[in-house]
């Protein structure tokens, strides 16, 4: 298994390296980077939306849930479509929707302190969270591009990180392959 592993030690290098690469250009070229992923997600929509209508037809010569699959479908093409030539309404609609719930966690969290204060030492964290969060969500209303700038630096932290652990794991991986190949080698002639 180790040595089938280490063979390919190159694709979890690569895989890192393409991590790394998108991490940089969504760090440095949000705009750019974040219309790729809606792209992409446009594609997957669209595709998964065709892919439940064959189904609903398909389950429609066996008597499936022929209406439920015909409305994801549907919905799935609608939502690619929408997607595809407005990528903007999606951005600001996932934004909002995020500012939203930060708004909402923010107030529960507040909520929570207050009802808990009595048996919570540290509650002042947790109102401290609270109000974090609600600053978040009204900050996401009031500057929504800002917030999708955060969000692909965000990303691209992300990205990077996992590159290189998956770089670092694929030359360990190589060394590890060679490792197990020159004992095997020694072991062999030593017999």
């Amino acid at each position: 298994m180790l040595e089938r592993i280490s063979a390919n030690w190159w694709l979890l290098a690569l895989r890192g390296v393409v991590s790394i690469l998108f991490g940089v250009v969504a760090f440095l070229l949000p705009g750019p980077a974040y219309f790729v992923l809606v792209a992409f997600f446009a594609a997957y929509m669209l595709v998964a939306g065709i892919f439940a209508l064959i189904s609903a037809f398909h389950f429609n010569e066996r008597g499936g849930p022929l209406a439920l699959l015909i409305l994801e479908g549907v919905a799935g093409i609608a939502i690619g479509v929408v997607t595809f030539f407005w990528p903007g309404l999606t951005a600001i609609a996932l934004l909002y929707t995020i500012g939203a719930w930060s708004i909402f966690a923010g107030i529960l969290q507040l909520v929570l302190a207050i009802r808990v204060r009595q048996e919570l030492p540290d509650e002042i964290l947790l109102i401290l969270a609270g109000i974090a969060s609600i600053v978040f969500g009204v900050l996401i209303g009031v500057a929504p591009l800002l917030g999708l700038l955060l969000y692909m630096w965000i990303l691209g932290i992300y990205a990077v990180v996992f590159g290189i652990l998956l770089l670092v794991l694929g030359v360990r991986v190589r060394g590890l392959g060679r490792t197990a190949a020159t004992e095997t080698t020694m072991g062999g002639s030593a017999v």
